[in-house]
Order: structure tokens, then sequence, then C-alpha cells
């Protein structure tokens, strides 16, 4: 059987509910194979980060090129970058093996609040990873912070969005889970805006959404569907993802990567 392939450049989380943990369950989900290279590990759980250690520069490395000289990828996301020096590197590796199908996910803060971002990195991921996107997916708060606008409602977001194209990337990709109201996703392509609306879930768990998110897209992305349909299957799949979501831990738990497989298990189909 073959299978399209992803690979996600980002941080672990020892929570298993975001980071690397969390892209593998969701690529998986949707279809595709997962491979990673770590930048960083956390220690984590459903309360907040415990610890940070970033990767050396010639690790992180040595593990894109054993994947990519190898295995190779239909489309790459990167999720926690956490300093400058590590943002040039991946973009370096994102140019040398042509990744034109990247999504970018600008991880700076976990739902925990903690920060995953240096402060003098967010410049560096706007001028060197950014242009080489085929599409980006900050939520509200990255959004205001890569825009610079404050967003309140569905046309702050339109504005932010078209601002942070701008910046390189062909889609931008505004989520609304932290909107009051409901759940509206945007897409903006360059030229239109296209909406996402989505049903709030009345759920604490939502740890590794922003993460879970990207790395479907990719997925989707990876199998050659259009970028419309992409966002609106991964809508589907993040909201029943919630609605389906673990409590798990003393703090905010995961999202339920595998929510229609547990489905199944539940009916006896498997």
């Amino acid at each position: 059987m073959v299978m399209k392939k992803v690979l996600t450049i980002a941080g672990s989380d020892s929570g298993a509910g975001a980071g690397i943990q969390a892209d593998l369950k969701a690529i998986a989900a949707i279809g595709a194979y997962g491979t990673t290279a770590i930048t960083s590990i956390t220690a984590q759980n459903t309360l907040g980060v415990k610890g940070v250690y970033n990767l050396p520069l010639e690790m992180i490395e040595a593990q894109i090129d054993a994947v990519m000289e190898d295995i190779s990828a239909d489309a790459v996301k990167t999720g926690m970058l956490a300093t400058r020096e590590i943002i040039l590197l991946v973009s370096k590796k994102v140019k040398e093996y042509k990744m034109d199908k990247l999504v970018v996910d600008p991880v700076m803060v976990a739902t925990s609040g903690d920060i995953l971002l240096e402060n003098d990195a967010v410049d560096t991921l706007i001028q060197e990873l950014m242009p080489l996107a085929e599409v980006v997916t900050p939520n509200i708060k990255e959004a205001e912070v890569l825009s610079g606008l404050t967003i309140d409602t569905i046309h702050d977001m339109e504005a932010a969005a078209k601002q942070i194209a701008k910046m390189g990337p062909k889609y931008v990709i505004v989520k609304g889970g932290h909107r009051r109201e409901d759940a509206m996703d945007i897409l903006y392509d360059g030229k239109e805006t296209f909406y996402f609306p989505g049903e709030r879930v009345n759920t604490n768990n939502t740890h590794g959404t922003g993460c879970t998110y990207s790395a479907a897209l990719a997925a989707c992305i990876a199998q050659e569907i259009t970028m419309i349909d992409a966002v609106g299957r991964v809508k589907q799949y993040i909201t029943k993802g919630l609605a389906n979501s673990l409590a798990i831990g003393k703090g905010s738990g995961p999202v339920n990567h595998f929510w229609m497989l547990n489905t199944f298990c539940r009916e006896g189909k498997i």
C-alpha cells in the first residue's frame, strides 16, 4: 500500500496532547504516514509546561536529512520552532529540499499560557519562514501578533489575514476557536475570503487543537485535496475531536484524534 507522507518539524509534548505526538495521531487519522524532526523536548502535561530543552541545531538538521534522503515528504508542517536559530535552520532545509507544500503553524503560546517562542524569533519567523509557506494557520491570538491588529470581529479576522498574506504565504487561515461567539474559521487565498462556520463545543479539553489542525491539514494537502476542501474536512475533524475530547489529567485534556475509530470499536464494527 502506497501512502502519502507528512514530515512534522516540531516540539515533543511528554503529555502527548500536543506537539509531534498530536501531529502523528492526526496525520494517521487523516490517512497519511507521519515522520518527525524534533526541535525541542518539553516536560509537559495537562497543567502546563514544566521545562523546555531545545535540541542542538546539528541534531535537528540530521533528523530532517535522514527523513528527506530516504522517505521524503509529500507535505511538511512546522510547529514549535522556539528560537531564531532553529527557524533559520528549518527555513534553509525547506529551500534545500524544495518543500513547496509547507504548512506553518506559528506556535507561540501553549494552551496553558506558557510561552513557546522567544521574542526575537517572531521577526525571523515572519521574514524567513512565512514567505516559504503554502499556508499559515494562526489562531486569533497568534494572528494579532503577526498582523499587529486587534481581532474582535469577523471583519478583524479578514483584515488580519490580508495583512499576514503580505508576508508571503499563498493561503492564510485564521482560526476562530478563541472567538466568544461561534468558532468561525476563515481562509484567505490572496483574492477571496472563504468562511467555515463551526459550533462552539463546550469543553475544557482543548489541548493540542492547533497542532492537530495544522497536521491534519498537511495530511489532506499531501493527498492532493484542494485547500478549500481540506479546510472543510479539517474543520469537521477538529469539531468532532473536541466533541469527543478526553478528560485526561487535572488540567486541559487533549482532543480525541481517533474519535472515528473509537466509535467503530464501541459499535463492534472492527
